[in-house]
């Protein structure tokens, strides 16, 4: 991450025209901006024309170089709105190296008053954006937006998804010429199909060059104002692409009616549930026991806990996406209170000297402060409420959930049914549909898909049985909170944890043992959570007495989460296995080999599964990835991040360390 400020420097004019002052650059026209975007976005991609011919569930994708102020996207929104069936859906991707503040944001959206629904609807979501994958659901789904926050030439290779129409953005070629390059040219066409759009408002040789070369067939049309011309055009024919790994290529959509089946009602199940059924698809969630959050996901109080690496590691940078969205899924569907969730800020201290080293080097690691900021120890006690002994990271937007509330609350879609006390056991095909069985074989549903999420118990699936998954027991301590102790205003975090009180109880944990799976709660358990107090606050400790309670008589919950061993979720389509290992057989040899057989996957069978404890941070986005998988959107993550969790991994690692199937 670049250590320098990740905002966008403005200076405004008289008028509160916003100036960039890393580019010396306009954003845009101080004479009808709104309309030059209309016009040149909007109208030379004949946008209002396709989207009145899109069908019932339909999919469109605008990609974008340049998000800037969200002028063209809040543009493109409005038509959607005024010309789009109800029943289709817009996806818009934009890249941007340097996103406003939401400040800024708020003071460039004043020039637009008659975008204000819209900008409103934005801003609502919005907050001070740290580098990465920043996801945006609106319009209770209709609306979906992306925005690649970074360097264009970095992100945009790392998009997987088919776009529709592009606006060629951005400052003009001789203030950002790094932009404007060959390799943009060649990735919009990757990212395209035969009949693919393009507008920009420049109409620069080179620009227009480069575009044909990459095979758009581009004009130079009318422009707006005073501006004589603009460029337009079509992507005849999709270039021939490089050859990519097919064990990652995704699985062709299937046809409608559009009906899914869901395996568990934990936060995996509950969250892909809801973004499938956000896209208009008929959801049964089928759960064993008399409701939904029974297990691992029924813990009275989730702490969103994002653990990041200065070494910014697939698992440091997919936690760091998925944190950002899922605190929009929050803020969106579940109001805060007592009983719910609190954004009371977590505050990460340093159990050793290593773990303060690591947290040092995130605090000057250029993050929005927003996003996290760096306290002594002063300062950690005030926020706090107790006094901290050692300096740590706050992050602000954090805090607690109640899952079993958040659970609820996304089962109550009206596109989902929720079946409980309904095990399901087995999966088979029949007639092109998924059907889920029983232990005596009857069947419980069916549907065109099925997701399997179930935890370490996706092993008794015989189409996931290969999977390395592993059960985790993890155990919780209730501590009646005292008169003191209530004070505790932000989740503490060290090696454990410990909530700030609710309905009169603060959550202190967790254990983590291999050598039991069953779900009695211990006192040795206990014993030990007590003792990640000395790490977190010595004081606290004292004021929750301590040494004066019993730990064979605290109240406590056990719980099994589920993990891999490489620490990474498994969410994607699935393989059948013993296929898989005959198709790329010679990878066992030749590692380097590029095979170019189709993956063999399982038509309609998907796996979202091993969140471990981080579960509230990465099943939100998680069930967005597999709904993008599902309906061929673009992806919500970078190739390189799906691929970290893509389930097919294990089964081409033990091919390439030639160790064969499981």
């Amino acid at each position: 991450m670049n250590s320098s400020s990740p905002f966008a420097h403005l200076s405004w004019s008289a008028d509160g025209q916003p100036f960039s002052e890393q580019f010396d650059d306009v954003y845009f026209s101080s004479v009808s901006a709104l309309e030059e975007a209309r016009h040149v976005f909007l109208q030379h991609n004949n946008l209002p024309e396709r989207w009145a011919t899109l069908a019932d569930g339909d999919h469109f994708c605008i990609g974008e170089t340049g998000f800037g102020t969200g002028r063209s996207f809040l543009a493109a929104w409005q038509l959607w709105d005024q010309c789009a069936p109800k029943s289709a859906f817009l996806h818009f991707v934009s890249s941007e190296q340097y996103p406003l503040s939401t400040a800024d944001l708020r003071r460039a959206h004043t020039l637009w008053p008659e975008l204000q629904p819209w900008s409103e609807a934005l801003i609502s979501h919005y907050s001070d954006l740290a580098p990465g994958w920043q996801h945006f659901v609106l319009a209770q789904g209709r609306v979906t937006l992306t925005l690649l926050i970074g360097d264009m030439l970095e992100t945009l290779p790392q998009l997987d998804g088919q776009v529709d129409a592009w606006f060629l953005d951005g400052f003009a070629p001789g203030k950002n010429p790094d932009m404007w390059q060959p390799a943009l040219y060649q990735h919009m066409a990757r990212l395209s199909r035969p009949g693919t759009t393009v507008a920009t408002f420049t109409s620069v040789g080179e620009v227009r060059r480069g575009l044909i070369a990459a095979g758009f067939d581009t004009q130079k049309v009318p422009g707006h104002g005073y501006k004589r011309h603009m460029l337009a055009g079509v992507l005849q024919q999709q270039p021939a692409l490089p050859w990519a790994a097919p064990w990652y290529l995704r699985p062709t959509g299937r046809p409608a009616p559009r009906t899914a089946i869901v395996i568990g009602a934990g936060l995996a199940g509950c969250c892909t549930a809801f973004a499938l059924a956000r896209r208009g698809w008929q959801v049964t969630v089928l759960e064993r026991h008399k409701a939904a959050a029974q297990e691992a996901s029924g813990n009275p109080q989730g702490i969103l806990y994002c653990k990041l690496s200065p070494h910014h590691t697939p698992l440091s940078r997919f936690v760091q996406s998925s944190y950002a969205y899922s605190l929009r899924l929050l803020q969106e569907v579940l109001p805060q209170g007592e009983d719910q969730w609190q954004a009371c800020g977590v505050l990460q201290l340093a159990a050793n000297a290593k773990e303060a080293a690591r947290l040092a080097r995130l605090g000057l690691d250029g993050y929005p402060r927003q996003f996290l900021h760096s306290l002594d120890a002063r300062e950690a006690s005030t926020m706090a409420g107790v006094t901290i002994d050692h300096p740590g990271l706050f992050f602000p937007e954090g805090g607690w959930v109640n899952p079993p509330a958040l659970c609820e609350k996304l089962l109550q879609h009206p596109a989902i049914t929720l079946k409980t006390h309904s095990a399901a056991l087995h999966l088979q095909t029949h007639a092109e549909q998924w059907q889920a069985l029983d232990g005596e074989d009857r069947i419980l549903a069916e549907a065109q898909i099925a997701v399997i999420c179930s935890a370490a118990d996706s092993q008794r699936f015989a189409q996931t049985a290969h999977l390395p998954l592993k059960a985790i027991r993890g155990q919780i301590t209730h501590l009646p909170a005292t008169e003191r102790s209530a004070q505790l205003r932000t989740v503490l975090c060290a090696e454990g944890y410990i909530s700030p009180a609710r309905q009169g109880v603060h959550h202190l944990g967790a254990s983590f043992r291999f050598d039991r799976t069953d779900f009695h709660p211990s006192t040795e358990e206990n014993q030990s959570n007590l003792a990640l107090l000395d790490n977190l606050s010595p004081t606290l400790a004292d004021v929750l007495q301590r040494d004066h309670l019993d730990p064979a008589t605290l109240e406590a919950r056990a719980a099994l989460r589920c993990t891999t061993p490489d620490y990474l979720p498994v969410i994607g389509p699935v393989v059948n296995a013993a296929s898989f290992q005959r198709a790329y057989a010679a990878l066992g040899k030749d590692a380097s080999k590029q095979p170019s057989t189709s993956s063999p996957w399982l038509p309609g069978l998907f796996i979202n599964a091993a969140h471990g404890s981080r579960g509230l941070i990465s099943c939100p986005l998680s069930g967005e990835l597999i709904a993008a998988q599902v309906t061929g959107e673009p992806l919500p993550l970078p190739i390189d991040l799906a691929h970290s969790v893509h389930p097919s991994r294990f089964l081409l690692r033990q091919l390439v360390r030639g160790q064969g199937a499981r």
